[in-house]
């Protein structure tokens, strides 16, 4: 495996912009940018911020969908030197609030007008107050007090272009690069502090495991404010001269539709993304020949699904793997030349000089086969939880290992296959979804007394919330109402597919709820 030859995202754009000249880098609308284009709009980018008064370590916010503005925004903070806060789509008001009140963001970019709704208004509605510089609007109305981001660019102008380079080369491998908040079983998200050259080294290795190459067509439908869409979209991209094509909505139709209109060659997603194309009744009617290379993960595969993907959708390769934010989204690959059993059924093995283990409680590595915690460790693993050693402690031994709180086993391979959660984490459709943290929401509900919540399996998205709900004394909520309030309070991803009413929670001796017998509640009805 050869060593990356970047050590900051600053470094990546402006060797994209030489190694690649010709090649398409951005294609949304009516933008069709070439790499030393798309390299000069970001540079406009970071000049502005630096009018804006953004000085090296800045925190700056992204919340928007996948356009073209947000990786001229997202990148343009690199190359000022400050940190990028990516602010989860599918976040209401109040929990985007909590995150940019955390990182000290000193500017947000945003859009008013994505999926019906105002990112600005919904801020707006939130309490506490961000304590935000300044709001640019990317996309849709500006309403009064924000800058829309045409005006916004304009300041680039009142920076000289020296001044921006050497602001640039100013980056050293070893500065935060990103802050990505995960949520945590403490019920309020933690900031997984990452840096400029482990996020370079994970993915240009990454890339290297799936064979992305230049000329590659990549339909990013994971968010960009994923490690998923951020570091393996928009950056492997910068690295290996595929083609950035974002794609903001998931919708089966519209992403068919795409695939031969920009020859799309490179289709990620979590299994739910492909179970769903291969089952929509018109398949047959697009032509996906162009397609060659998936990358899958984050949920239970049927072997049978990589057979169809091969046969039915044309996918010469197919890749799985395993990684989380506080390890810069990267631990584990499946190879390109992995049979379709060792593909479906586990997430491969460590990436190049990162170790991977399966230990007991004790910390011991168990026998091969035997389950116990994954934990992790190599240049990958996050400087820590930001302003909170507490819990950055409890993350990270004092030997360095990232305990992951995933449980799996290891074969005789290295190979790994998650089985269950040490935590209550669960996944729906590729986002972690904490039970405590949903709770925590539940619980401002005027009905509701107690809440607990576990994750079912699903056939679409994996797995799905379920919550048994204690009603205050005198108070008879319905399912119908307490599911429409949380889409109003919480990311969808997290919101109950099910609701279930009991007297009590049913809890142990030390009055912990038993979510195993929840769970065995739920399967039963």
């Amino acid at each position: 495996m050869s060593e990356a030859p970047w050590a900051t995202i600053c470094e990546l754009l402006d060797d994209a912009a030489r190694r690649f000249p010709g090649s398409e880098a951005l294609v949304d609308g009516d933008v069709r940018w070439r790499f030393p284009e798309l390299r000069d709009r970001v540079r406009a980018s970071a000049r502005a911020l630096m009018a804006s008064g953004v000085e090296p370590g800045d925190r700056v916010a992204v919340w928007a969908p996948n356009i073209w503005e947000w990786v001229v925004a997202g990148l343009g903070v690199h190359l000022a030197g400050g940190v990028l806060v990516p602010v989860n789509t599918r976040f209401k008001g109040r929990e985007a609030d909590y995150i940019l009140q955390k990182s000290k963001a000193r500017i947000l970019f945003t859009v008013t007008d994505f999926l019906d709704t105002d990112y600005v208004a919904l801020l707006g509605e939130a309490s506490g107050g961000s304590g935000l510089d300044e709001i640019v609007v990317l996309r849709g109305s500006v309403p009064d007090g924000a800058t829309g981001f045409a005006d916004f660019l304009e300041r680039a102008g009142q920076v000289a272009e020296a001044d921006g380079d050497a602001r640039a080369a100013a980056v050293k491998g070893g500065d935060l690069c990103h802050i990505m908040f995960t949520s945590g079983t403490t019920g309020q998200p933690k900031g997984a502090m990452l840096v400029h050259s482990a996020i370079c080294r994970g993915f240009f290795s990454w890339c290297e495991v799936i064979g992305l190459r230049a000329g590659d067509r990549y339909l990013i439908v994971n968010p960009y404010f994923h490690a998923f869409g951020l570091n393996s979209g928009i950056l492997a991209c910068l690295m290996t001269g595929a083609a950035n094509i974002p794609h903001p909505v998931f919708d089966v139709p519209a992403v068919m539709a795409r695939v031969p209109e920009e020859r799309i060659s490179m289709l990620p997603g979590p299994p739910a993304v492909y179970q769903t194309i291969l089952n929509h009744p018109d398949l047959d009617r697009f032509d996906l020949s162009t397609l060659r290379l998936a990358v899958t993960g984050a949920a239970a595969i049927p072997v049978e699904m990589i057979l169809q993907m091969r046969a039915r959708l044309g996918f010469e390769t197919i890749v799985t793997g395993y990684g989380l934010t506080e390890a810069s989204g990267i631990a584990t690959m499946c190879r390109h030349d992995d049979d379709p059993e060792t593909i479906a059924n586990t997430s491969g093995r460590a990436i190049a000089d990162v170790e991977v283990q399966v230990v007991d409680d004790d910390r011991r590595e168990v026998p091969c086969g035997e389950p116990g915690e994954i934990v992790v460790r190599g240049y990958n693993i996050m400087l820590g939880y930001l302003d909170d050693p507490i819990q950055t402690a409890e993350a990270i031994d004092a030997d360095g290992w990232l305990h992951t709180g995933d449980i799996g086993v290891m074969d005789e391979r290295g190979n790994i296959d998650i089985t269950d959660r040490k935590k209550d984490m669960f996944i729906v459709g590729g986002f972690n979804a904490y039970p405590a943290e949903i709770e925590s929401i539940m619980l401002a509900h005027p009905h509701i007394g107690q809440v607990a919540v576990v994750g079912m399996p699903d056939d679409r998205l994996g797995e799905v919330a379920v919550a048994t709900v204690v009603p205050v004394p005198g108070a008879e909520p319905g399912e119908a109402e307490i599911i429409a309030w949380c889409r109003g309070q919480m990311a969808n991803y997290k919101v109950p597919r099910r609701v279930r009413f009991a007297d009590a929670l049913p809890l142990n001796a030390s009055g912990k709820v038993l979510k195993y017998v929840l769970r065995d509640q739920a399967a039963t009805g």
